[in-house]
């Protein structure tokens, strides 16, 4: 069996957090507020929010796997060029764990969020151990179609001509076919 490459599991596992935060419970905060509770709240789903959208960013494109091909996603060419313009930053999967685990720290405390908050953690254990196994992020990048060459195949023609039948069962075809 080959290695299991963590990352590729980290990768899901943090989109599917980012995912859960930005389209959670909307008016879950809100219910019961007392007074003056509405902008503390506001500020706490706005923050929420943006960390959970930095984080789709981040994750939405996969990395390119060692062996073997890997399925990219729709539109990831587009979010792969961002996360490549940061360059070490979002390549390094020692800083992606550490991101993921400073950002589930505070959304723990908020029961709405709990979902997100493990999916998180979790994710930010298994790019953890990615990093210590020495994954890194790659891009997928398209490879340019290579047009078949004509005669690439052959390599030398042939030297006898196509066999043929007997000159007299070409006579019996011919007269069949006239006849």
């Amino acid at each position: 069996m080959g290695q299991i490459e963590w990352a590729m599991w980290a990768n899901e596992q943090a989109l599917a957090a980012g995912l859960s935060e930005c389209a959670g419970p909307r008016g879950a905060g809100n219910a019961g507020a007392g007074r003056g509770m509405g902008t503390r709240e506001l500020g706490g789903k706005r923050a929420r929010r943006a960390w959970s959208i930095l984080v789709c960013l981040l994750e939405y494109p996969r990395s390119k796997r060692k062996k073997g091909s890997t399925m990219e996603r729709c539109g990831q060419k587009y979010m792969t060029a961002v996360v490549k313009l940061f360059g070490p930053l979002t390549r390094n999967y020692y800083i992606r764990a550490i991101l993921h685990a400073a950002l589930a720290v505070p959304a723990g405390f908020l029961l709405s969020t709990i979902l997100g908050t493990v999916c998180l953690g979790i994710a930010s254990g298994i790019y953890l151990l990615a990093a210590v196994r020495g994954e890194e992020w790659r891009p997928i990048e398209q490879k340019p179609r290579e047009r078949p060459q004509v005669g690439g195949t052959i390599k030398q023609p042939p030297s006898n001509p196509p066999p043929r039948p007997p000159a007299d069962a070409r006579k019996k075809q011919l007269a069949e076919v006239g006849g």
